[in-house]
């Protein structure tokens, strides 16, 4: 059963990889052991030679024998020298096996998400608009259908904007503006768009004039990708909280949400392009894995600083550090 597993979830080429690394150390071991067996064959004969020409047998197998150690010890020498290298090769090779293997499986992912969350807006807004035409309703049931096509026509304009987003990070080719700006009143602006379009409460403890030197758009997608993780990842009614404190020389962005949490084994890998957390709880929800690989981006070309704590007893807590001005 664990067999039939292994070479279930191993790729052919990381199995033919395993092969070669196995047949190349037995060959290994069958040469180290022929070269010392002839070494040893070859001193036995110097010797008898030296013998059946009169020279003291003494003499010559203790010269012999001295000679012998000093070769078989060039001989460890070199084989341990070779089997370091060729080890630490294939333990690259093999790192670098799987670190493709897990780039092209979270590639594959992606595009299956992607497939999912462009098709599932637009069918939705399709539905929407059909039962619209084709069915005489009363006004409030045309605002609620109305108000559904736009949250998922804004679903699908956010997912498309982060492919955008992630694809110009990708090309080098995204420039900053960087002005002074009031991440205040900004924070406050995206958080009242959030509340009109989701219909969520957001908790605000936003200090006044939290002035920073940043790209206006950059910013915004850095609150809103946060925003929509918390979202994302809490329960029905999400329960989120953003601070703003404004100190000297720093100003702190905090999102804080109680939803299901990040493992501590996931915490590193979390920032990655593609990655999602592997919980079942995780996979189930909605998403591509482009939103914090694009907010760690933007928040390094800030020369700010960003992490990922607990939010005991539930949820996480993500922190930015900016620079203040």
């Amino acid at each position: 059963m664990l067999q039939s597993e292994f070479f279930e979830r191993t790729p052919r080429s990381l199995l033919i990889f395993y092969v070669l690394v196995i047949y190349v150390f037995l060959q290994f071991c069958w040469w180290y052991f022929l070269l010392f067996e002839l070494n040893t064959e070859i001193y036995r004969l110097q010797e008898l030679l030296a013998v059946a020409n009169g020279t003291s047998g003494e003499d010559v197998s203790a010269e012999l024998s001295t000679k012998l150690s000093q070769k078989r010890m060039m001989i460890f020498g070199e084989g341990f020298v070779f089997l370091m290298l060729l080890s630490l090769g294939m333990i690259q090779t093999r790192s670098s096996f799987k670190r493709e293997t897990r780039v092209v499986r979270q590639q594959k992912n992606f595009l299956l998400s992607v497939t999912h969350e462009l098709k599932s807006p637009l069918a939705s807004v399709k539905l929407y608009l059909q039962t619209l035409s084709k069915r005489d309703l009363d006004r409030p049931k045309q605002l609620e259908l109305l108000d559904k096509a736009i949250e998922e026509a804004n679903r699908l304009d956010s997912l498309v904007e982060n492919m955008l987003v992630a694809a110009r990070i990708d090309n080098h080719a995204f420039q900053l503006v960087k002005e002074d700006l009031n991440l205040s009143t900004l924070v406050n602006n995206i958080i009242t768009t959030f509340e009109s379009r989701s219909h969520i409460q957001i908790t605000r403890n936003i200090e006044e004039d939290a002035i920073i030197h940043a790209d206006l758009h950059a910013i915004h997608s850095i609150v809103s990708n946060l925003i929509e993780n918390a979202i994302k990842y809490s329960a029905e009614t999400p329960s989120i909280e953003i601070n703003i404190k404004v100190s000297d020389q720093f100003v702190n962005l905090e999102v804080k949400d109680k939803g299901i949490g990040v493992l501590s084994a996931d915490k590193p890998r979390i920032f990655d392009k593609f990655f999602r957390a592997g919980n079942e709880e995780t996979r189930k929800t909605k998403g591509t894995g482009l939103g914090l690989f694009i907010v760690n981006h933007l928040v390094n070309e800030h020369h700010a600083q960003i992490q990922v704590i607990d939010n005991l007893p539930l949820g996480s807590i993500f922190n930015i550090r900016f620079n203040s001005i």
